[in-house]
């Protein structure tokens, strides 16, 4: 998919600030922490970068869980498998 700089800054931030909600809110990281989190998961591709925004396919809510429950979350915790109405409510 392509988007303008401008679309895809847009949803950069977005899912940087609910991943990092999620990492506070469920992974129990500090501020700091999950900005820095966030930052690592989602960072900035330029736009010729090949799969720019592939991360962005699944949702904040799943890479956050997958990084606090790891990847059988979904299974083992399946309370967790839709994002919370809280999280929801973030947008």
């Amino acid at each position: 998919m392509t988007w303008t700089e401008t679309e895809y800054l847009a949803i950069l931030h977005g899912e940087r600030r609910r991943y990092a909600w999620v990492m506070r809110r469920h992974g129990a990281l500090a501020d700091a922490e999950a900005r820095e989190a966030a930052l690592r998961n989602y960072p900035y591709e330029p736009s010729d970068a090949p799969y720019r925004g592939l991360v962005f396919h699944d949702e904040a809510w799943h890479w956050a869980m997958s990084a606090i429950h790891g990847e059988r979350y979904p299974v083992e915790h399946p309370a967790l498998l839709q994002p919370s109405p809280e999280y929801l409510a973030l947008d």
